[in-house]
C-alpha cells in the first residue's frame, strides 16, 4: 500500500535492532484493530537496514527523535515519535501507530517518503531535523 509503481520508490531506511523487535511486535499485535497502519509499520521493518543500537547513525529517526518535517500540508512541523501509550497531540507527541509515525521511522535527514493518511489521500513529507532520544 505504500508503494505505488507510479511513484518514486521507497527511500532506504535503518531501525535499531532493539527498536525493530519491539516495533514488529506493536504492529503485529495491532493487525486486528489497525489493520492499515499496522500492516504498514510491518512492510516498513521487513524493508529496513537493522543495525545494532550504537551503530545507529544520530540523524536518523528512531523512537523516542524529535523530528522536524516539512509536508505538502503544512509548511514545518516537529514531532517526538513514542510509543502509543505516551502519545499526546497536544504536546507533540505522535504514536508510532499512526500513518505518519510508521512513515517517519528509519529516515534520515533529507530523505522524503510518500504516505498515505486514514483518509487514503497520500501526502509527502521531508526530514528536516532529528534530535536523538534521551
Amino acid at each position: 500500500m505504500r508503494e505505488d509503481q507510479t511513484k518514486r520508490p521507497l527511500p532506504p531506511i535503518v531501525v535499531s535492532e532493539s527498536d525493530h523487535e519491539r516495533l514488529t511486535g506493536l504492529a503485529t499485535a495491532a493487525l486486528d484493530r489497525l489493520p492499515d497502519t499496522a500492516r504498514e509499520l510491518l512492510d516498513e521493518m521487513e524493508r529496513a537496514e537493522i543495525v545494532d543500537g550504537p551503530a545507529m547513525p544520530a540523524n536518523v529517526v528512531q523512537m523516542g527523535s524529535s523530528v522536524t518535517f516539512k509536508s505538502d500540508r503544512a509548511d514545518k512541523r516537529r514531532i517526538t515519535l513514542v510509543y502509543p501509550a505516551d502519545e499526546d497531540i497536544a504536546r507533540s507527541k505522535v504514536s508510532i501507530m499512526t500513518p505518519i509515525g510508521a512513515a517517519l521511522i528509519g529516515l534520515a535527514e533529507g530523505q522524503s517518503i510518500e504516505w498515505s493518511a486514514r483518509d487514503g489521500k497520500r501526502h509527502a513529507l521531508t526530514v528536516l531535523k532529528v534530535e536523538r532520544p534521551i
